[in-house]
């Protein structure tokens, strides 16, 4: 039975390997996958699932105003698994035609992305994905301070934590730290990489 499901984790956790392991799961056994992620996160490019182990597959880009339902029956309607990468990019709109996919399309659909941003809010996408998902798993990493479990993402700049600002700035291990809850609140200064 196909369901809609929703993993996430803080920055390091591996939801992007995951994906490309799920993936090549599925191919290995010639059962078609579409993997798309989020338009706004340009690392590597747009319309690339990259991880920080240095796997890297092209991927469909997501936009705003993308309607991914279409997108999936135009692409491949008889796909085995619809698999998206920055899941927490996604508006509303999009969760709700993830949704339709697995309801009428009959395809699991598999999301992975943050849970909230630097800030400890949550990201739209990840807000209606904890609501509709039918399961929602949680990926695990440990703080970059400690040996704790990492539940928090901490922004920095110039050696400094930052706690304001625009909820969305694309980066990886440069601007962000997966942190415990203890060390986002006192973060130990002198382990911050200074820009």
């Amino acid at each position: 039975m196909a369901q809609l499901f929703f993993k996430y984790g803080a920055m390091n956790s591996g939801k992007t390997i995951e994906i490309l392991k799920v993936a090549h799961n599925y191919e290995e056994q010639n059962k078609p996958v579409i993997i798309m992620t989020s338009g706004t996160d340009n690392r590597d490019g747009v319309g690339y699932v990259s991880s920080r182990i240095g796997l890297k597959r092209e991927a469909i880009p997501i936009f705003n105003e993308d309607n991914i339902f279409e997108q999936v029956e135009r692409i491949n309607p008889k796909a085995n698994c619809v698999l998206i990468d920055e899941a927490q990019f996604l508006t509303k709109a999009h969760v709700f035609q993830l949704a339709k996919i697995v309801d009428e399309l009959k395809i699991p659909v598999m999301t992975f992305g943050l849970k909230n941003d630097f800030r400890n809010e949550l990201f739209e996408g990840s807000k209606y994905l904890l609501l509709y998902a039918d399961k929602i798993e949680e990926m695990k990493t440990i703080c970059w301070f400690c040996a704790k479990k990492a539940i928090m993402n901490l922004r920095f700049h110039n050696g400094k934590p930052v706690y304001e600002g625009q909820q969305i700035q694309i980066g990886g291990n440069e601007s962000y730290y997966p942190v415990c809850r203890k060390h986002y609140y006192h973060p130990p200064l002198d382990m911050l990489d200074e820009e």
